[in-house]
């Protein structure tokens, strides 16, 4: 396979009780990506797949089907099977510890308790590859994380998905076609609260 090709994986639950949530941001990216580009996925083992290609990059968009806290076994069957080179794996996941709308993307790094980085870690046995992380916020009492990753969207916070999908699938298209440096300096910043924005 290319150096040119890339997995780009969005962490995310499988099945309808799960759709939308704030866990699946990972999905919701790839959904919106594959939407905008006019491509599809189809099912595949251990995850749907879209393919995508742009001046000459091949992305490989991945949304696992093995839950979050297995996504490593799609992640390195896919890398492996692809033969794409751990410098081009990316991960997009939520989290909850940035303010909601919030994007970091890191080149390695600790997994942050995030299960489905912390899965993926584990069977690539190095923390050596790129993530972005989408904030979801951390508005939840102590003992309330499962239910508040695993629950859907305010009404303040829905109207700004788009552009945060949007932001964040052009920052992988930089990271690319430009290299990390520029997609972390176009990613890196953090938004108004949705709050603010609805008072202005």
């Amino acid at each position: 396979m290319s150096d040119k090709s890339y997995l780009v994986a969005g962490l995310g639950n499988i099945g309808v009780e799960y759709a939308a949530t704030r866990h699946n941001i990972g999905f919701m990216v790839l959904d919106a990506w594959a939407q905008a580009s006019n491509i599809t996925f189809s099912a595949g083992r251990y995850g749907d797949m879209a393919v995508d290609s742009v001046k000459g990059r091949k992305f490989y968009l991945l949304k696992p089907s093995t839950y979050m806290n297995l996504s490593g076994n799609a992640v390195r069957y896919w890398l492996q099977e692809l033969e794409i080179p751990l410098e081009n794996l990316i991960v997009i996941c939520d989290d909850i510890n940035l303010p909601f709308g919030t994007v970091r993307m890191r080149l390695a790094g600790s997994n942050g308790g995030h299960n489905g980085l912390g899965n993926i870690e584990e069977l690539l046995e190095t923390r050596q590859y790129a993530r972005i992380r989408v904030g979801v916020g951390h508005d939840f009492t102590l003992g309330g994380q499962i239910d508040f990753v695993l629950g859907h969207f305010s009404p303040y916070e829905l109207p700004a998905l788009p552009e945060i999908t949007k932001k964040v699938s052009d920052g992988v298209r930089t990271w690319a076609l430009a290299g990390a440096q520029k997609a972390m300096t176009e990613l890196n910043t953090t938004p108004k609260s949705p709050e603010n924005a609805q008072n202005q």
